[in-house]
């Protein structure tokens, strides 16, 4: 049984155990968030290793990391160094994105080294395997399509994007909408040129049944793609955008029905004043289902720094209502991530989730300011590493432009918080 069906029965799963305790709630917030779609667990009955987490209502925000081959760079090596470092910055999921080289290879080698739910978009290695044996993609067949995301599901893969929304009649509104980027998205370009070249309805839609056993018989959570997101500000919440949401709203319920765990991804370049709209939008259309956002990046022109833009959309959606934030990286839009790439979007999507989580009130993230608030007053820097998002950047540049004094370098002998304790002591004739 998937979880959602074990949860739907009144049942509790190890797996929800888990996530509980992680947390720091009653394992019946987690099983009635699981029994009524608004939580998601990713667990894959065939990962082995897997230490699950949470997705949705009442629990914290998480942070994905992106890593995989290109067609010009990457290998398992290189692969398995970034899921590493995700890892060790606090990534709560990894999707492995690989277009290049040996991609089932280094899908099965992050599968076997992943304590953490691994997402993959099978599309990817069905259109390349018909490139390799056919010459093209749009020579990919249905029965290829689905067998890709079989073989992703067998290998343990968690949970599975799949750009279900990619319909003829949403690419009918992209051509009536007259977009600034068209599409952005990978396997949405992959889908659409299909569709286009076969004058054939997107089999992922068509055949969506077919998708459902696949994802119940290993318990893959369903990611519905964004295939349509916006690109660039000029496109945001656009028609083509919204008639692919309206879609994916009613593919959420045919998932429920079916006992398949079930999340939906959001929004790609948005501007500040339309996340919140695009926020709410989701959660009315898609039943509260999580939803699942790619920043939002809030600017078309910080290449290089896009892990802020992205840093800053994210915290802003995470507050209205998004659940899980896809990091951005600061090589978005200009190449290849690489290991540091990596870290540092992880990073600032932690910053984002926290911020987020500490807007909604939930007392963990509260409570752990707090104690940094406590530390710094008592130049405690070592509770202050243990409490940071970044431990060793704090201690490298903390001991880096050391002191002799007990405060940090950038006020020295005249460090506020000192001062004024010793004045306040002399004051109560404590010294």
């Amino acid at each position: 049984m998937t979880q959602l069906e074990l949860a739907r029965q009144g049942s509790i799963s190890p797996q929800m155990e888990t996530v509980a305790r992680a947390e720091g709630v009653d394992v019946e917030v987690v099983r009635s968030g699981l029994a009524d779609g608004t939580v998601v667990v990713p667990a894959n009955i065939g990962h082995k290793n897997l230490v699950p987490c949470g997705i949705g209502r009442g629990l914290t925000i998480k942070v994905n990391a992106n890593i995989g081959t290109s067609s010009d760079f990457g290998s398992i090596d290189t692969e398995l160094a970034k899921l590493q470092t995700a890892v060790d910055a606090g990534a709560d999921t990894v999707m492995d994105l690989s277009t290049g080289g040996d991609i089932r290879a280094v899908r099965q080698a992050i599968m076997t080294a992943s304590p953490v739910a691994i997402g993959t978009v099978p599309v990817y290695q069905a259109g390349i395997d018909a490139i390799n044996e056919r010459g093209a993609i749009v020579k990919m067949t249905a029965d290829d399509l689905f067998r890709a995301i079989e073989d992703n599901a067998r290998d343990g893969v968690d949970f599975v994007t799949v750009h279900c929304g990619v319909t003829q009649s949403a690419i009918d509104r992209l051509k009536q909408q007259g977009r600034v980027a068209d599409i952005v998205s990978r396997g949405g370009a992959f889908l659409t040129g299909w569709m286009l070249h076969n004058e054939r309805e997107n089999p992922l839609y068509e055949q969506y049944d077919r998708l459902l056993d696949i994802a119940r018989e290993y318990d893959v959570t369903l990611s519905l793609g964004d295939g349509m997101r916006p690109g660039c500000l000029a496109d945001a919440t656009d028609r083509t955008q919204v008639q692919e949401l309206i879609t994916l709203g009613e593919l959420v319920q045919r998932a429920w029905d079916a006992g398949v765990q079930v999340m939906v991804e959001g929004p790609g370049h948005v501007p500040l004043n339309e996340i919140e709209t695009n926020m709410r939008l989701q959660k009315s259309l898609c039943k509260g289902a999580p939803f699942y956002v790619l920043g939002p990046l809030v600017t078309d022109i910080a290449a290089g720094y896009d892990h802020i833009t992205g840093a800053i959309g994210g915290a802003l959606a995470a507050m209205a209502g998004a659940d899980f934030l896809c990091y951005v990286t600061p090589s978005e839009h200009l190449a290849i991530p690489d290991a540091d790439d990596v870290r540092e979007g992880v990073i600032a999507s932690r910053i984002a989730a926290h911020a987020a989580d500490i807007a909604k009130g939930l007392g963990s993230a509260v409570d752990r300011d707090r104690r940094m608030s406590l530390a710094r007053k008592r130049l405690d820097w070592d509770e202050q590493a243990r409490l940071s998002l970044d431990p060793d950047r704090f201690t490298r540049v903390h001991k880096q432009r050391a002191t002799t004094g007990t405060a940090c370098s950038m006020c020295g002998q005249y460090c506020a918080m000192d001062l004024v304790a010793q004045y306040l002591n002399v004051k109560a004739g404590k010294c």
